[in-house]
């Protein structure tokens, strides 16, 4: 699927699951004070801004927020770990991976609530009973150090060469991690695998011999790890990648590349915990990244949006965010992996990643 027919398959209308009023909400949610976050690094997709601005909208609520580093793994467990306890620990909302929300949906972790703009959400990206729904997404890229590195890769093969040794990383735990794990699936794409068990193991097959080479590093990539030389390359989403960029200014020189061959678009979903202390704020929080203020928080983050074709169709995204989007054209041909073919990826390298490559990535 094309990431333009992915983005203009729209659902029909459909009613709110949620009975209550924005004002009833609003009231609960002044009621519950609180609003607790998991896994949303200030510098991911502009969430640093898209939570002050939600601040500054419902400033009498204090925003909580957990382990700004969690993967998608790590946020359901958070939701299991918390399901009696009301206080702090407990996540009120999630950002996922496209594949952990029918997992999540499946354990009863998440509860549906369709937010004011449901039917500009394309169908593709989201539960038709509410329980998620995809708010950005992204392509998988390179950025590399231009201090350390010379030429940098521009497809996954170029990461074999013998001049990338000790330098390439993934930026999570591909047993955990959904942006290492479709990363994975990527590297399997690249050798012609289709989406699924296949892309799976022949991305495993790549990471064997990126490892076997010496050129894999086993540690989490970060703005910082580039920076310092300790993972010069590193494959992640390109809005990590031109994030960290520009929080490097220069120092290190860097270069984002995205692979022509393998190129793979990432949903990630929104979901409310079936265990909320603050259901209330928490369809606040709901409401505010799928506005168009929210949006547009999210764009200037590098992020492609659920509502972006609409939004860009209405003139709500100002020029000089579209303008500071990469070029269009690697978008056009990314492929957007199904749910059904996101999760056989996922089995396979979560379930192989040990005995197959043997890197114990943190």
């Amino acid at each position: 699927m094309t990431a333009s027919l992915a983005i203009s398959a729209l659902l029909g209308s459909t009613a709110m699951v949620s009975a209550q009023s924005m004002d009833e909400i609003i009231e609960g949610a002044k009621a519950e004070g609180m609003l607790t976050t998991i896994a949303l690094p200030h510098d991911w997709c502009g969430y640093g801004d898209i939570i002050a601005s939600f601040k500054a909208k419902y400033p009498f609520l204090t925003v909580n927020e957990l382990n700004p580093d969690a993967g998608s793994a790590d946020e359901l467990e958070a939701v299991r770990a918390n399901k009696d306890n009301k206080g702090p620990q407990a996540p009120d909302v999630l950002d996922i991976g496209l594949s952990f929300g029918p997992q999540a949906k499946s354990e009863g972790l998440i509860q549906p609530y369709k937010v004011s703009v449901w039917d500009q959400i394309p169908d593709s990206v989201k539960d038709a009973d509410g329980y998620y729904y995809g708010a950005y997404y992204g392509v998988m890229a390179f950025i590399t150090n231009k201090d350390l590195v010379d030429t940098a890769p521009t497809e996954w093969e170029d990461l074999l060469k013998p001049d990338y040794a000790g330098q390439v990383a993934l930026a999570g735990d591909p047993r955990a991690s959904n942006q290492a794990i479709l990363g994975v699936l990527s590297a399997g794409m690249a050798r012609g695998a289709a989406a699924g068990t296949e892309s799976g193991e022949a991305g495993l097959k790549f990471f064997k011999e990126l490892n076997d080479a010496g050129n894999f590093v086993p540690v989490i990539g970060k703005a910082g790890t580039l920076a310092q030389g300790t993972t010069p390359i590193m494959v992640m989403w390109d809005y990590n990648a031109l994030a960290a960029r520009d929080a490097l200014n220069g120092n290190p020189p860097v270069e984002v590349t995205v692979p022509t061959k393998g190129t793979l678009a990432g949903v990630y979903v929104q979901a409310i915990s079936a265990y909320a202390p603050h259901p209330n704020a928490a369809k606040l929080w709901m409401e505010h990244i799928f506005s168009d203020e929210g949006q547009n928080g999210y764009v200037k983050g590098y992020c492609h949006t659920a509502r972006f074709n609409e939004m860009v169709a209405d003139g709500k995204i100002p020029q000089d965010l579209l303008d500071a989007l990469p070029p269009a054209e690697p978008y056009a041909n990314a492929y957007f992996p199904t749910i059904d073919e996101q999760d056989a990826n996922k089995a396979a390298v979560v379930g192989g990643w040990d005995s197959t490559v043997g890197a114990n990535v943190q």
